[in-house]
């Protein structure tokens, strides 16, 4: 009798496997990074996914401007790609090239989810209609691979894209490149997680593109490096290659401390874009560690570099912490000497100690990202970004068996960054501000009770609909906006250090009916954090902002302030003030408070010299123009305009600066 057979469905596989490069296609040329330079990545299973590719999140369009001309799009549910992990590595293949950008970014904006307990929400597209400002919903980020021929990448906040460029390399200084061959950025893998974070960083602070002070852009850029180096330490293979050829010693010149490799080399620079722990000498050709220089901060201005001198800090902290988890296995395998003895270590000791990069490198990187919504919502800088990350990690682990928060106040302290308003670098010292009882008092009156909170973001984890997140999102600014706008709520607006009185300085926008201050409620988000006690912690983020007309003539401003002036003249720049207000849902208590004072003298002075150049003179400004102060000057043409930044690309004139050498 024949067997009854049942048609079963069969499930769909949990990931979808893509092949990749691990750093740059030059890496897959040496015989002693070839094998560890492809690498597979593992995405959450999409069925829906298009040609392109094309998903919920990311939009891949492969126009080449230049050449006038679409490469037809990879299609990744293909049978033949299915079976083999998508198209192998190749820099002649366009298609792999479209494969490629997608599943580094994809790889990125999951870290981001995950160090965050949300999904992600780009930049809204501001646009004029009928000389109203409105906002459109953002669902995909664009790509594309082949936008640019020229050696630049950068993420555009008003296409909402990433372009990335190729170029010849040098006929000079060309390293291990062939002389005026075409290196393509979009084949870097540090180069594309580096623009995905600058789309992300966006989407969660659009006022961290103004150039309000001089670590602004500079901490945009190393947290785009940040996360592009930590991101090495994911792929088990390249990790363990390389705690096998330094034997553990991850502060010797290696690849995970490197940036874009085959770039640095195509525009002469000896090596690596950029380095978070040595560099090569230019003239002797040799690698030399960075040693930390507290000064070096007060001479950088330039937004890389400044940056550069974080990310040596951030990891510093991360050699620090690794060093400190990985002490006990080197006592047990050299017999209580801890020094490992000559030649190759011991595979099991390899894979210890990878092991204990990873948990630390994944820690450190995560810590980077979820302080961001620790930080306040304009006018940030390093000291701010040092405060955040002590506060967010506190927050979420208590207790710190490995010191990570000391490991990165240190490495900070060494590298000469400290917070403005602080006397001394202590974790309790570094927390953010704790609303007092009667401040709490005061918020009751807006937040009242935990139910009313709980309505805010109701829908964030439960959908996977991002339009209806981002709907739900706009209703809650609605419905907070609402709350502060009652005038029982002027209390919880001063102890959130918002202006809304009416003896307020004139030069305030404010509403032409009421007279009041204007004030926009940014986001309201929610953070689910799970700390490694398995315990979770969720909290609403809400950011209010407000402007104030800034003017570079200290007489003027005066006036406008004081309501001296019949007329207020167009503002020179946009002065802003503002707070984050991280929230309890459970108990309704407002648990910190992050506030940049409308008011502040001292921040306007500043946020002035800063823009005039008087602080920071240098080369490049005198060179290049300076851009700062083109920025505001744009942005003031049209007060709507300068309220909603329309049409201002910064990145593209930053990562259009590097100096090229000789190309064909």
């Amino acid at each position: 009798m024949p067997l009854k057979i049942e048609n079963k469905r069969v499930p769909s596989p949990p990931f979808r496997r893509l092949r990749v490069f691990a750093f740059d296609p030059i890496l897959s040329r040496r015989i002693e990074t070839h094998d560890i330079n492809e690498v597979t990545i593992k995405l959450p299973w999409e069925k829906s996914i298009l040609e392109g590719p094309i998903d919920d999140y990311l939009e891949v369009i492969d126009y080449d401007p230049a050449s006038n001309l679409f490469y037809p799009p990879v299609d990744l549910n293909d049978v033949s790609l299915l079976a083999q992990d998508g198209l192998p590595p190749s820099e002649s293949n366009p298609q792999f090239h479209q494969q490629m950008v997608y599943a580094v970014a994809r790889t990125t904006i999951r870290h981001f989810e995950h160090a965050l307990g949300r999904p992600i929400l780009w930049s809204s597209r501001m646009f004029k209609d009928e000389e109203k400002i409105k906002e459109e919903y953002i669902g995909k980020l664009r790509i594309y691979p082949h936008a640019l021929r020229e050696a630049n990448a950068y993420f555009s906040p008003v296409k909402k894209a990433l372009l990335f460029g190729y170029f010849p390399a040098g006929v000079s200084n060309f390293g291990e490149n062939m002389p005026g061959e075409t290196i393509f950025t979009c084949l870097s893998h540090d180069i594309v997680a580096h623009e995905t974070t600058h789309a992300l960083l966006d989407g969660l602070h659009r006022r961290f593109i103004e150039p309000t002070n001089i670590d602004v852009w500079a901490l945009h850029e190393a947290v785009a490096d940040i996360v592009a180096l930590f991101q090495h330490f994911t792929y088990p293979e390249v990790l363990h290659d390389q705690i096998k050829r330094t034997r553990g010693e991850l502060d010797s010149q290696n690849l995970l401390g490197q940036l874009a490799f085959q770039f640095g080399q195509a525009i002469g620079r000896y090596g690596a874009l950029r380095s978070a722990i040595g560099k090569v000498d230019p003239e002797s050709k040799e690698w030399i560690p960075e040693i930390p220089n507290p000064t070096k901060i007060l001479t950088t201005t330039e937004p890389h570099e400044r940056g550069a001198i974080l990310v040596a800090a951030v990891f510093d902290a991360f050699l620090t912490i690794y060093k400190r988890r990985i002490a006990d296995l080197l006592r047990i395998a050299t017999g209580g000497s801890g020094i490992l003895p000559p030649g190759a270590i011991h595979p099991d000791l390899v894979k210890r100690l990878a092991k204990e990069a990873s948990k630390t490198a994944r820690h450190i990187m995560y810590m980077c990202i979820r302080a961001l919504d620790y930080c306040p919502p304009v006018d940030v800088d390093f000291g701010d970004f040092l405060r955040a990350l002590i506060t967010a990690d506190t927050d979420l682990v208590a207790d710190d068996p490995y010191h990570y928060r000391l490991a990165v106040i240190d490495a900070f302290r060494q590298r000469g960054i400290y917070p403005r308003d602080i006397n001394n670098l202590t974790e309790e010292n570094l927390l953010w501000h704790k609303p007092s009882e009667e401040e709490q008092k005061a918020f009751r009156q807006v937040f009242k009770t935990s139910r009313g909170l709980k309505k805010l973001a109701p829908e964030w984890w439960v959908t996977k609909n991002r339009k209806d997140i981002y709907d739900q999102a706009k209703k809650s600014q609605a419905f907070v906006h609402d709350w502060f706008s009652k005038e029982s709520a002027l209390g919880a607006a001063k102890a959130a250090r918002l202006v809304l009185d009416t003896d307020a300085p004139e030069a305030l926008f404010r509403n032409s009916e009421t007279g009041v201050p204007n004030f926009e409620v940014h986001s309201v988000r929610p953070a689910r954090r799970i700390n490694p006690n398995e315990q979770s912690r969720t909290e609403l983020v809400i950011e209010i902002t407000q402007r104030r007309r800034g003017y570079f003539d200290l007489e003027t401003q005066d006036q406008a302030d004081l309501g001296k002036l019949d007329q207020l003249p167009k503002p020179d720049f946009i002065f802003r003030g503002g707070c984050t207000l991280l929230v309890d849902p459970d108990s309704a208590e407002v648990r910190y408070c992050i506030f940049a004072r409308i008011r502040s003298k001292n921040r306007l002075d500043r946020m002035r010299k800063f823009i005039l150049g008087e602080e920071t003179p240098s080369l490049r400004t005198t060179l290049y123009g300076d851009k700062r102060k083109e920025f505001f000057e744009s942005a003031a043409k049209d007060i709507k305009d300068s309220e909603k930044n329309l049409g201002h690309e910064p990145f593209a004139l930053l990562h259009g600066t590097y100096d090229q050498e000789e190309v064909l």
